[in-house]
């Protein structure tokens, strides 16, 4: 995805793989989404969709409760099996559940990040002697 498409959107995308069923006007299929906002995802699957088709998607998320129903989105981009869904209608009851996942996914990044900072702060430093770097005083 270029720039360009990747700029207008308000929130951030979470790198997630979770199953997902999807249906429109003539088709359903299955997939993998591939990242997670709290509007709009992308999915991978075995088949091509037109954008600017309607869909209903039930995510199928590692929590057992049951899965993300989305009443309706819209296809924004497609490329091969690849397309970005904008999440437009769905329950309530959705809503809260989503954000909890995106601040689960939020926490999840923020973790690994802290993590790799503090992995690196903790690699030994090498000094150099001083008198290398750092010019002599003149008095």
């Amino acid at each position: 995805m270029s720039d360009a498409e990747t700029n207008f959107r308000s929130y951030h995308r979470y790198p997630v793989a979770y199953p997902v069923i999807f249906g429109g006007a003539p088709f359903v299929g299955e997939g993998t989404l591939r990242d997670l906002s709290l509007t709009g995802c992308s999915v991978t699957c075995d088949r091509t969709v037109l954008a600017g088709s309607y869909v209903k998607l039930s995510l199928i998320l590692p929590d057992p409760t049951s899965s993300l129903f989305i009443e309706l989105g819209k296809i924004r981009w497609s490329r091969g099996t690849r397309f970005g869904v904008e999440f437009i209608r769905f329950p309530t009851l959705t809503r809260h559940r989503l954000d909890r996942v995106i601040e689960e996914q939020l926490t999840d990044l923020l973790e690994r990040r802290a993590d790799a900072t503090s992995h690196e702060t903790s690699l030994p430093i090498r000094h150099s002697s001083p008198d290398r770097h750092t010019p002599n005083k003149q008095t």
